[in-house]
């Protein structure tokens, strides 16, 4: 007990407090719970539904989850580029912790895909638009923190531009454009100009911010002899799990919805949906360095998971 008030006077005198009022505090303190810790009864009342249909409630906290992750997800890519000194270690540790993050999100579209009833997602889904998953500005920033902007540029603009050019111009050119920009005008749709306004100028800080402390980035400063076998072998996961296995799940979820009536239905934001989210167009990939000419070339086509191990 000597030993502990010794360290709690020190603490707070080195930051100019009386050590005294801060335990004469701890009299009236009342003890912690799990609920006021946790903020449950806050956290349970952030499902706010727009319609009476009960499998709404199941879209909404679904949706919430994803975001919690995101954000778990984002609060190990900022340790990692917040680090001065990265070593193998600190970074495969925490790369493990992303990927596990994103498993769960690739796994877990089953609870989309069979949780909802199809009558009642088409009725409340009218009530979202323009709103879209799309926007999640927190999966962007996943994006611009996993790997350099270039390798986020539409396929089909790629071969033109650099990594240099304009960050706007790069902006103006990510794949993701697709899903609400008519190229040959430069019109864009309510969904993607809504979030732009509110998010563009957050995003150009962060592709600014994050050039040099992106995972590619920082995996290619390592030492040759730390990029070992294992550490290239995570990577790949991850990047399959995001680009692929994520994506085609979320794919699939959407059609199952979507095509299940006598014509396809539009995404509430209006996109092209199909052609947006498979990645054979779209041809994302954090890391092209890591994978073969062949499993490049096949990408979003053949199942990559678990063969071509380096």
């Amino acid at each position: 007990m000597d030993s502990i008030l010794e360290q709690i006077n020190e603490k707070y005198q080195n930051i100019g407090q009386n050590p005294q009022t801060h335990l004469n505090g701890l009299l009236h303190a009342t003890p912690i719970t799990y609920w006021d810790y946790i903020h449950t009864d806050a956290l349970l009342n952030l499902q706010i539904q727009r319609t009476t249909l009960p499998d709404e409630m199941v879209f909404i906290m679904y949706h919430q989850i994803n975001e919690l992750l995101f954000k778990m997800i984002l609060w190990e890519t900022n340790q990692i580029a917040d680090c001065s000194k990265i070593t193998a270690t600190f970074f495969a540790e925490k790369l493990g912790r992303i990927s596990r993050y994103f498993d769960m999100l690739a796994n877990s579209f089953n609870i989309m895909h069979h949780g909802m009833s199809v009558e009642q997602y088409m009725q409340f889904r009218d009530t979202l638009t323009p709103a879209s998953g799309f926007q999640s500005a927190q999966y962007r920033l996943v994006e611009f923190a996993s790997t350099n902007i270039h390798q986020l540029i539409d396929a089909r603009f790629k071969e033109n531009l650099h990594s240099e050019t304009n960050i706007e111009v790069l902006f103006e050119h990510l794949y993701w454009q697709a899903a609400g920009k008519d190229y040959t005008t430069g019109k864009k749709s309510a969904l993607l100009s809504l979030f732009e306004k509110r998010y563009k100028a957050d995003f150009l800080r962060t592709i600014e911010a994050n050039k040099t402390t992106n995972l590619w980035a920082i995996y290619k400063q390592l030492q040759t002899d730390e990029q070992t076998v294992e550490l290239q072998n995570a990577m790949r996961h991850y990047d399959y799990t995001v680009n692929v296995k994520w994506v085609m799940a979320h794919l699939h979820a959407a059609q199952h919805y979507l095509e299940s009536g006598q014509k396809v239905a539009e995404a509430t934001g209006g996109s092209h949906w199909q052609k947006y989210m498979h990645p054979r167009y779209q041809r994302r990939i954090f890391f092209p360095d890591l994978w073969s000419a062949q499993e490049l070339q096949d990408w979003g086509i053949t199942n990559l998971e678990g063969i071509a191990i380096l």
